[in-house]
């Protein structure tokens, strides 16, 4: 799995898929990547952080309400500040 990360505010998980417009006015191609094998994890997030997706499958869990979150290559992926959860890995 990899993926490219900036931090912006929102107040729950969400994805879209963005248009090539869109990633241009974020500035996704300057944003720094991230790499991770199959695996599964907790994570919590201490900022709001946008992610979008290079390569990979991955199930996020909100430990606090149960969603599940599932994305792949294309989406953009909003996570917020103070977010605990599960990820898992399922292919990179």
């Amino acid at each position: 799995m990899k993926l490219v990360i900036s931090h912006t505010n929102v107040v729950e998980m969400k994805k879209k898929i963005p248009t090539e417009e869109e990633l241009n006015e974020l500035g996704v191609k300057s944003w720094g990547i991230w790499e991770k094998e199959k695996s599964v994890f907790d994570w919590s997030y201490s900022d709001t952080e946008t992610c979008y997706i290079l390569e990979g499958e991955i199930e996020v869990t909100d430990n606090s309400t149960g969603e599940k979150l599932e994305f792949k290559k294309g989406d953009l992926v909003q996570f917020p500040k103070g977010l605990e959860c599960v990820w898992n890995v399922k292919n990179q």
